[in-house]
């Protein structure tokens, strides 16, 4: 090549086309969505111990590989079911701190646990479950929000006592209450249903025990003599 002439210019690099990283993400997600919705659905019906990855992977089309890709234990994905029904619990039953109006706030907060029973029934046994069995995987969740979030609806509660608005009442046996007749609405609805000559409870039914339950609740609660003497 003669000394003067021009050099070869570089060519340009050329940079890979990217991707687009939403679709495998969407992918993912949705995939993750449905193994949660049918693990959910047999920890309800089997426990932790009768459910098999096998089987919730089977009804899923999936292989047992498969579904540990996403996740890797059938402990992790139990505690992820969990995680997801406290956290929609928690956020649908956040009503009652900072009310100003006890019936208006217990009525929304009984109809909103009610709903969730209805809406999430396999999500509120599969929590029933756990816990009756003296919550060995998910304590520490019990005790890091469910507690805080307890003492807070305490707090609550005592405050519109001070303000003469309510009864002075064990209100942690209150809640406690609260809890167990509306959960039964997730856990004895075929039974409910069978002695009300129904194959499954309807939106009618949820009202009718929503009013009653709140009902008893709230005359609990109302100012009237102390409660000892009326016992």
């Amino acid at each position: 090549m003669p000394r003067n002439a021009p050099a070869t210019p570089p060519k340009p690099e050329l940079k890979p086309i990217a991707k687009n990283p939403a679709a495998p993400r969407a992918a993912r997600l949705q995939k993750e969505s449905q193994i949660r919705a049918e693990a959910e659905r047999q920890f309800a019906q089997y426990g932790f111990e009768g459910a098999s990855l096998e089987n919730i992977a089977a009804a899923l089309g999936l292989s047992r590989h498969n579904l540990l890709y996403y996740y890797p234990s059938k402990e992790a994905l139990y505690r992820v079911v969990l995680d997801e029904v406290l956290k929609e619990w928690l956020e649908r039953m956040a009503g009652i701190v900072g009310g100003t109006d006890p019936e208006a706030a217990l009525r929304d907060y009984i109809a909103a646990k009610l709903r969730f029973s209805r809406e999430r029934a396999a999500g509120s046994q599969v929590f029933a479950r756990e816990v009756m069995a003296g919550a060995p995987r998910f304590r520490d969740a019990i005790e890091g929000q469910v507690l805080p979030a307890l003492n807070a609806d305490v707090q609550t509660f005592e405050r519109w006592a001070r303000e003469g608005r309510i009864k002075v009442l064990d209100y942690r046996h209150l809640m406690f209450t609260v809890w167990s007749s509306t959960q039964a609405y997730a856990d004895l609805a075929p039974q409910f249903a069978i002695l009300l000559g129904k194959s499954r409870l309807d939106e009618g039914d949820y009202e009718a025990a929503g009013t009653l339950i709140t009902q008893l609740v709230l005359a609990g609660l109302r100012q009237g003599r102390p409660a000892s003497e009326e016992a």
